[in-house]
C-alpha cells in the first residue's frame, strides 16, 4: 500500500538559517502523526512543506503517490486533497459561518449553490456546531471558531489533514472541544498529521508521536515509547519540561 505522505532529504532554509536538515518522514493512509518539540525546532515549516505553503529548498515530498515538489506538478489540483487548519482560524468576519464553509467549494472545487450548502451543513454537524451556521465569526467562541476551521477544510474532502498547533491560541477551557472533533475524526479513519503540545491527545490519538529538535527527527515511534519511555536524552529533558512546568534542569 502506498504511502499517505512521503518525506525524502527534505531541507528548508531561510537565508542562512537552516531550518529542516534532511527530514526523512513517511505517513500511512489512515494514521494519525503527531509532531512534537520546542519552539524553532521545525514542526511547523515541516508541516507547510507538505502542502508546499514553504518550498522546500531541496527534497521530495509525495502526498498519495503525486510529487508535490515536481516542477511540473499542478499544485493546486494536488493541495485540494489536503486539508489544513492553523494557530489562527483566519474565517472571513463579513460572511456566516455556513458561507465561511462553502466559499472554498464553490470557488475552488466549483460546487453549485445546493450541493455546496448541503456539504457545509454535513461538516458543521460532524464538528457540533450545525445550530451556528447562520451566526458570524464575531459571535463564536475562539473554539467554536476554529471548529468552523475544522469544518471548512472537511468541506473540500481531504484525504490529508495538517493540524499546526490548532489549540495554541485557544482558552484553556476552549480546548477540549476542538480536541474531541480532532479524536472523532482519527475515529473515523482521517489520515491526519497534527503538530501539538497537547501530550494526552497525542498519547490517547496518535499512531505515532515524532520528538524534532534543531530540524531533525529526534526520536519516532509509538506514544507508550517516545512519550512514555523516551530514549533519548533531550526527548526525556523536553517532557520533562512539558509534562512538569516547574521542572528546572540543573
Amino acid at each position: 500500500m502506498a504511502h499517505a505522505v512521503e518525506i525524502r532529504d527534505l531541507h528548508k532554509s531561510f537565508g542562512s538559517l537552516e531550518v529542516l536538515k534532511g527530514i526523512d518522514f513517511d505517513v500511512e493512509p489512515g494514521q494519525v502523526v503527531c509532531v512534537i518539540g520546542p519552539s524553532g525546532s521545525g514542526k511547523s515549516t515541516l508541516l507547510r512543506c507538505v502542502n508546499l505553503l514553504e518550498q522546500p529548498t531541496a527534497g521530495t515530498v509525495v502526498v498519495e503517490g503525486v510529487e508535490l515538489t515536481h516542477r511540473d506538478v499542478d499544485i493546486d489540483a494536488a493541495r485540494r486533497r489536503v486539508g489544513m487548519v492553523f494557530q489562527q482560524f483566519n474565517l472571513f468576519p463579513h460572511m456566516t459561518v455556513l458561507q465561511n464553509v462553502m466559499i472554498a467549494q464553490r470557488r475552488v472545487l466549483k460546487r453549485g449553490k445546493a450541493e455546496a450548502e448541503r456539504i457545509a451543513r454535513e461538516n458543521l454537524d460532524r464538528v457540533g456546531l450545525s445550530e451556528k451556521a447562520a451566526s458570524y465569526p464575531a459571535q463564536l467562541s475562539g473554539g467554536q471558531q476554529q471548529r468552523v476551521a475544522i469544518a471548512r477544510a472537511l468541506a473540500m474532502s481531504p484525504s490529508l489533514m495538517l493540524f499546526d498547533e490548532p489549540t495554541s491560541a485557544l482558552d484553556p477551557e476552549l480546548v477540549g472541544d476542538v480536541l474531541t472533533v480532532m479524536r472523532k475524526l482519527a475515529e473515523e479513519g482521517m489520515t491526519m498529521l497534527v503538530v501539538t503540545h497537547e501530550m494526552a491527545f497525542a498519547r490517547e490519538v496518535a499512531d505515532r508521536v515524532v520528538f524534532m529538535d534543531g530540524g531533525v527527527i529526534v526520536e519516532d515511534g509509538p506514544p507508550a515509547q517516545v512519550i512514555g519511555a523516551p530514549r533519548h536524552e533531550r526527548t526525556k529533558s523536553f517532557l520533562r519540561r512539558v509534562l512538569d512546568p516547574t521542572h528546572t534542569d540543573v
